[in-house]
């Protein structure tokens, strides 16, 4: 089955709206708006998104994510966004589960499943990160930290659910290090998520859920790993900051 490659830039704390309007006035130059054989999506912080809407200004050659959202509707939760202001906003996308969250926020596989399906009401895509650390992965704990992550943080979702997310699978050793998980690494990786997918919503689910690799991904190593046949794309920090990075790695995927 034919999955449509989705590439991701996640801004995490960087690109206030003055930089945001000027990587995608650099962005236009770049030729990719009309490039419909792969689905692209920048993921800026919340400060940020209404400055990037209006810069689109209703263009669809963008997607448009948050870095994350609250399992709450409203009320009295300081600091957090709803998934109706991220729908106000006109955001399609929502980054769930990051390694960050988890290492620096204590966010559980059963907090995420919250959001997930919070995001999933309100008709966001979630992209749900997983991952190991290098300790898990020497540990010889891999798989069963990636099956854990899985079930527990999709638990209860419908196999249709499961089939219009992204599962992006970014190794945590791997983020923000300068360090890529080689190509057949991250394949493997990739075949074993989307075999767990199988065992637990069914084959047609595991035959159409995106799965992104994340993890020091940049030009010069985005066609290998694209390359892949699990890979599905990439949720990209570093190298998403750059419009002509960001951009090559876009080509990379086609």
């Amino acid at each position: 089955m034919s999955r449509i490659p989705i590439i991701a830039a996640n801004w995490k704390m960087n690109m206030g709206p003055k930089e945001a309007k000027a990587f995608l006035a650099a962005f236009k130059e770049e030729k990719l708006c009309d490039c419909k054989c792969v689905e692209k999506v920048i993921v800026p912080p919340f400060v940020t998104i209404p400055a990037v809407m209006e810069t689109l200004n209703g263009c669809k050659c963008l997607g448009v994510g948050a870095q994350d959202v609250s399992d709450r509707d409203n009320g009295a939760f300081t600091g957090e966004i709803s998934t109706a202001m991220l729908q106000e906003l006109g955001c399609g996308y929502v980054v769930l589960g990051h390694s960050e969250r988890r290492q620096y926020h204590g966010e559980t596989n059963a907090y995420i499943n919250k959001k997930i399906k919070k995001a999933l009401a309100a008709g966001l895509v979630p992209i749900y990160c997983i991952g190991e650390t290098l300790e898990q992965r020497e540990g010889g704990q891999l798989e069963s930290v990636l099956k854990t992550q899985v079930v527990d943080g999709l638990e209860g979702l419908t196999p249709e659910q499961v089939a219009g997310l992204v599962i992006a699978y970014e190794p945590v050793w791997a983020i923000g290090t300068g360090k890529t998980a080689s190509a057949e690494d991250a394949q493997s990786a990739h075949a074993f998520i989307r075999s767990v997918v199988a065992d637990t919503f069914g084959a047609e689910a595991a035959a159409k859920v995106r799965i992104q690799y994340g993890g020091s991904v940049k030009p010069g190593n985005a066609k290998e790993l694209m390359g892949q046949p699990d890979i599905d794309g990439a949720l990209v920090g570093g190298a998403a900051l750059k419009a002509d990075s960001f951009a090559a790695i876009i080509r990379a995927s086609v």
